[in-house]
């Protein structure tokens, strides 16, 4: 049987193939770097552990869990300190503790009364009916008030994108958000009467869901993977062409100087989008136009992680992390209490701080040196978090194009996919930019991958 090429090694490629390779499907994974894993990388240092990318990984979907259970992972999982749930937002210049329940969102500083009682009227709000794709600014301020907006939603979208409210599509970029009203109205009363339908499928939404690391870090996760394929693996091969040809694909990758052509049953794109113009996609002699994905933007964002001792930090940093809406006049995005979430990632006596910064609020500044990222972060976390004095560690990565945005019109980029996809029967694609951005996302992006491929060769199976 010909082998399922994978082009790209970051999680989603690496969970397709994971699970290809145990239906039994032999599979070829192209990546053009030289490690596995992508964004997920983590560092062991000076007693700290610093994540690169994502610091923790949400247990959404049940297909999460069974992950780390095929992958042997159980023993090495590591749940974050019961103790540190609480989640907190900048207002005031001062980040103040979430509200975990409806009571005490009444009773909480976050918000004005004339926000509160925006929430008590959601209800009565009419749906939109007109079919016009709206922006989720444009949403919240007609579901709820601009306060919302400002001192709220603005910090969720940053956390979650690096992106901007007013350009992010509520319909593809939180599409549970635009479901609750099509289905019941409102948000409120699709939070009360969704939960029974939600439960039936085995979800959890991501604010509820249970979040988890291993003992050294989520490349643990990655490597282990990468593992399990073992020989399949290509790093630093880079594929410069896929052709079809009736029903073979010709896989043309460049490693040590020299292009190699490879033939397969089926072909899975999981790299990010802005790769595509180095690749030339021909279907049975005729080229397929496929640029057009490059135009999915991605903002850039450093992640900057710092130790301090901690007498030296006022804030008991007793939580998850803080979100920090624009309008508080900070330049961080948000800051993660990381080794308040696990144990081992500062040494005795000291915290680690993961903040980031950039994005579609600040693009400038994800280019800065790491030095200047230093200097700008700890004078927000002087003023956020009472921090003084040096950091005893710092690591600092840039990534130049980090979250494709889910802006609105986003729905020609998923139509174009779909479009291929039926053009040229074989070719898939799965990742970020067409299942969701957060690591859960690509996780089961992977997985309902290896699925549709697995339906597509089924004929020639057995």
């Amino acid at each position: 049987m010909k082998s399922v090429a994978i082009i790209g090694a970051g999680i989603t490629g690496l969970t397709a193939g994971f699970y290809l390779k145990r239906k039994g499907i032999p599979v070829t994974v192209y990546e053009a770097g030289s490690r596995v894993g992508g964004v997920i990388q983590s560092l062991r240092q000076d007693g700290y552990l610093a994540e690169f990318g994502p610091n923790t990984l949400l247990e959404t979907s049940p297909k999460i869990g069974q992950l780390v259970t095929d992958a042997g992972l159980q023993s090495r999982r590591l749940d974050p300190d019961p103790t540190a749930s609480a989640r907190y937002l900048v207002r005031y210049r001062r980040p103040i503790a979430m509200p975990g329940s409806p009571l005490g969102f009444f009773s909480t500083d976050l918000f004005t009364l004339k926000a509160k009682l925006a929430v008590l009227r959601e209800p009565f709000v009419p749906r939109r009916r007109d079919g016009v794709e709206e922006s989720i600014a444009q949403f919240v301020v007609r579901r709820f008030n601009q306060e919302f907006l400002d001192h709220a939603i603005d910090a969720l979208v940053a956390g979650i994108y690096a992106g901007d409210p007013y350009k992010l599509s509520v319909t593809h970029a939180f599409p549970k958000l635009k479901a609750l009203e099509d289905n019941y109205g409102s948000m409120i009363k699709g939070q009360i009467f969704g939960a029974r339908e939600r439960k039936r499928r085995g979800e959890i939404a991501k604010d509820r869901a249970p979040k988890f690391s291993f003992d050294e870090g989520l490349q643990v996760l990655t490597d282990t993977l990468g593992q399990h394929l073992g020989g399949a693996l290509r790093c630093c091969c880079r594929v410069s062409a896929v052709e079809r040809k009736q029903d073979r694909w010709i896989v043309t990758g460049r490693t040590k100087g020299t292009n190699v052509e490879t033939e397969h049953g089926a072909v899975l794109f999981c790299s990010p989008t802005y790769a595509l113009p180095e690749i030339r996609l021909t279907c049975d002699g005729r080229p397929v136009e496929w640029t057009a994905l490059a135009e999915i933007h991605y903002p850039p964002v450093a992640s900057l992680v710092l130790g301090f001792r901690r007498e030296d930090v006022a804030h008991p940093c007793q939580g998850f992390g803080m979100l920090i809406p624009k309008i508080e006049g900070f330049k961080i995005l948000g800051t993660i209490f990381s080794s308040s979430l696990f144990p081992n990632r500062a040494p005795a006596g000291h915290l680690t701080l993961t903040s980031y910064i950039g994005g579609e609020r600040y693009p400038e500044l994800a280019s800065l040196s790491e030095e200047k990222l230093v200097e700008l972060v700890c004078a927000d976390l002087r003023v956020l978090l009472g921090v003084r004095g040096r950091p005893t560690f710092q690591h600092s990565v840039p990534y130049p194009k980090a979250i494709p945005q889910y802006n609105v019109g986003y729905g020609r980029f998923k139509d174009l996919m779909n479009d291929i996809e039926a053009k040229a029967p074989g070719f898939f694609f799965a990742g970020h930019y067409r299942d969701g951005v957060s690591l859960s996302d690509s996780i089961v992006s992977g997985c309902s991958a290896a699925d549709r491929i697995e339906n597509h060769l089924s004929p020639h199976l057995g």
